[in-house]
């Protein structure tokens, strides 16, 4: 939100909790924004983010093959892990590009007890690191009545494949959206939304992996219903 009046600052705040199985994190975030005018249409914003990571893991909950193992010994409580993460993003009425990087610290969850002063090895239990994300995206006038809203995002991660999210949305009388995507090697989506009012939108959509998870008995995809109320 702007802070004072000031359309150029802007600050926020972000507190997740996710649960996986044994695993209980919490992510919390303070971020702030700066936006300069660099034409009458055009704006670029530099952000700045910083909080911290809390992390339970509860080693009981496991069904472990070695029950002598020493590693699992100890449970993981309220482990904390900082974190800062910088962006930067430029936009007008048409079109948008964004680069960051929300988790510039690479943090390694381990139990201490596994490392040894003759040897630098740790046994990991987990080990974090910097994500990029790059998205960009254009809006075109097919007629009075119909926009054409291509758009793309990345992630890159080191060690893993790269990611890659193409889609395509039209706008009906500025009411009806209708869209597709495609995630490189991975998944198809689809999308319909309709804007009730000016706040108020609902859709649908359903996703399909076009791996061999997708092809298997236990894989139909998955189908959401989302509603958004904008203030």
């Amino acid at each position: 939100t702007p802070i004072g009046g000031n359309e150029r600052v802007g600050l926020g705040l972000s507190i997740v909790n996710d649960q996986i199985g044994p695993t209980d994190e919490t992510y919390f975030d303070i971020d702030f924004s700066y936006t300069i005018p660099t034409s009458e249409t055009g704006k670029l914003s530099l952000g700045i983010k910083a909080g911290g990571h809390l992390l339970n893991v509860d080693f009981q909950k496991l069904s472990q093959f070695n029950t002598n193992d020493a590693l699992f010994e100890s449970n993981i409580d309220n482990k904390f892990s900082p974190n800062v993460g910088v962006g930067v993003y430029y936009h007008t009425n048409k079109f948008y590009v964004g680069l960051s990087a929300p988790n510039l610290l690479e943090t390694d969850h381990f139990d201490e007890s596994t490392t040894t002063s003759s040897s630098d090895a740790v046994s990991f239990l987990a080990e974090e690191r910097i994500n990029y994300y790059l998205i960009a995206g254009h809006v075109f006038d097919l007629s009075d009545d119909v926009k054409f809203k291509p758009a793309v995002l990345s992630k890159l991660v080191f060690g893993a494949p790269l990611q890659v999210d193409i889609s395509a949305n039209f706008l009906l009388y500025d009411r009806l959206t209708l869209g597709a995507a495609y995630r490189w090697s991975a998944a198809l989506s689809g999308t319909i939304g309709f804007q009730i009012s000016d706040a108020l939108m609902i859709g649908f959509a359903y996703d399909r992996e076009t791996t061999e998870l997708g092809q298997s008995q236990f894989n139909d995809g998955s189908y959401e219903v989302f509603l958004r109320f904008e203030l």
